[in-house]
């Protein structure tokens, strides 16, 4: 079976790269990536070399591209986590987002349409569901919950589902979606409020924090998010959505505090900042239907994914402070720049 990973150099396609790659040595892995500026092969060097592996840099919203690389590569399956997905950059350059989060999927769409797939599987966010009110904690998002989006970011993630399951309705293609919460772990771009913190702490700089801290976040360990995928795509139901997440609620205040408590820093450092414009108070997710129908149980816990994705960061400082610094735009010149020529 060959799969293409799409944003693949990414944060949470980058690690669903290494799951893969790993769990399924049979599996021919494709990762495509345009390497815009949270992509980065750094990410993928303890997969490299593996026979199983090979990168392709490219644009899911160039048309032509993306047909020929079907014509050549014949994939059986299309995971697309490519996206834009700063909400705080989707509120300065809206325009980006809907090029990628929205024509992009919709190219790839149209790719498979005419050369076949056996899955497509649209990788989204509960932020499609809109905000939930801080004082009922009862409320959940399942997914029958409508579409209620806030920023150009979830808009436009929003956009892009409604598209997948049109493609399923009128030309039958077999899709899913997966829909989750915010997701944390190793191999996550430093503007990210975990690895933030985790760095600024580390340099004892200011941390800056959204208003009065409030917001609440269900938060999800990446590896449970792959292997949440990884369910999907081997027993999930054609045209179904599955949200991921749930039970690990916290405030982004709470979130900051039990970094400077594992860290050793002081609570002084936190600066509250101005909101975000239109800043969503609470996401929190049901996640019974991927549970039940598909078995999926959570590895970790808020506590233990924390302790795990904080050694991390200390053990691999080198990978975040090349983002830091600059570095790592350099590292695709050195590992591909004479290949391209």
């Amino acid at each position: 079976m060959k799969i293409i990973v799409t944003g693949g150099a990414g944060f949470i396609g980058g690690n669903f790269v290494h799951y893969m790659v790993n769990k399924y040595p049979e599996y021919e892995i494709v990762n495509l990536d345009l390497l815009t500026y949270a992509g980065n092969l750094e990410t993928l060097k303890p997969v490299e070399d593996k026979p199983n592996y090979k990168f392709i840099k490219g644009d899911i919203a160039d048309r032509d591209f993306i047909f020929n690389l079907f014509e050549t590569e014949k994939p059986d399956v299309i995971v697309n986590f490519a996206a834009e997905s700063h909400v705080d950059r989707s509120i300065t350059d809206p325009e980006i987002f809907v090029r990628t989060n929205v024509m992009g999927t919709t190219t790839l769409l149209d790719a498979c349409k005419k050369y076949g797939i056996k899955r497509f599987h649209q990788v989204s966010t509960d932020e499609v569901y809109g905000d939930l009110p801080l004082d009922r904690p009862d409320l959940f998002f399942t997914e029958e919950t409508p579409l209620h989006t806030s920023s150009p970011y979830s808009s436009a993630k929003a956009s892009a589902d409604l598209f997948v399951l049109a493609y399923h309705r009128t030309f039958g293609l077999p899709v899913t979606i997966s829909r989750c919460s915010n997701n944390y772990g190793p191999y996550q771009f430093p503007e990210k409020l975990i690895p933030l913190i985790i760095s600024r702490a580390l340099a004892d700089e200011e941390l800056p924090v959204y208003g009065t801290g409030e917001n609440v976040r269900d938060w999800l360990h990446v590896e449970d998010h792959c292997e949440a995928i990884d369910l999907i795509l081997h027993k999930g139901k054609e045209g179904e959505v599955y949200n991921i997440g749930g039970h690990n609620e916290r405030t982004n205040l709470e979130v900051v505090k039990t970094v400077l408590k594992a860290l050793n820093k002081p609570e002084s450092l936190i600066r509250f900042v101005a909101d975000r414009l239109g800043h969503d108070r609470r996401y929190a997710i049901d996640p019974r239907k991927i549970e039940t129908e598909l078995g999926w149980e959570p590895k970790y816990n808020f506590d233990t994914g924390m302790a795990q994705t904080i050694q991390w960061y200390l053990d691999n400082e080198d990978w975040w402070k090349h983002i830091i610094s600059g570095e790592y735009s350099q590292y695709f010149d050195k590992m591909y720049g004479n290949k391209l020529n």
